[in-house]
């Protein structure tokens, strides 16, 4: 009887090493009126069909005097984007209009309120440099962190 647990305890084991977390496909985040994301870096997998973006605003402040959004890009095309979308306004939610450079973004709230969006998965390679951002005016050198994508 010991002999027979000992074999299923190793086969166990055995099964155990093969099963694998599920890919993360979501990026969660809160931001308040402090102007700050609860997060400076996040990570998702490349093998994600469709990346899901959420966002809690933790503050109090309506979207007009504090609003805060993620949007999220190439590295290299994060300041970019920030600047014109001062261009687009309060009405175009500070980011320029079919901008190919913005890979997503959800829309801009105010304290107590959340917004979702999503991306299809490839969109982002693994190993490319991503940054998601808050296009409110003077909240994106704040409001920034790192998309890390894994295989």
């Amino acid at each position: 009887m010991n002999i027979r647990k000992s074999l299923i305890a190793l086969a166990l084991l055995g099964c155990a090493g093969v099963v694998q977390a599920a890919p993360n496909c979501t990026i969660k985040l809160k931001g308040g009126d402090n102007m700050q994301y609860d997060q400076k870096s996040v990570s998702v997998s490349a093998a994600c069909k469709s990346i899901s973006i959420e966002l809690e605003h933790t503050g109090k402040l309506p979207v007009a005097a504090m609003g805060h959004n993620v949007v999220v890009t190439a590295t290299p095309d994060a300041d970019a984007v920030a600047r014109d979308g001062l261009k687009a306004g309060a009405a175009g939610g500070y980011l320029p209009a079919g901008d190919a450079r913005v890979l997503a973004s959800t829309k801009m709230i105010g304290g107590g309120q959340t917004a979702t969006a999503s991306l299809p998965g490839n969109k982002l390679k693994a190993g490319g440099a991503y940054t998601f951002f808050c296009s409110f005016p003077g909240h994106s050198s704040l409001m920034r962190g790192t998309v890390v994508v894994t295989p």
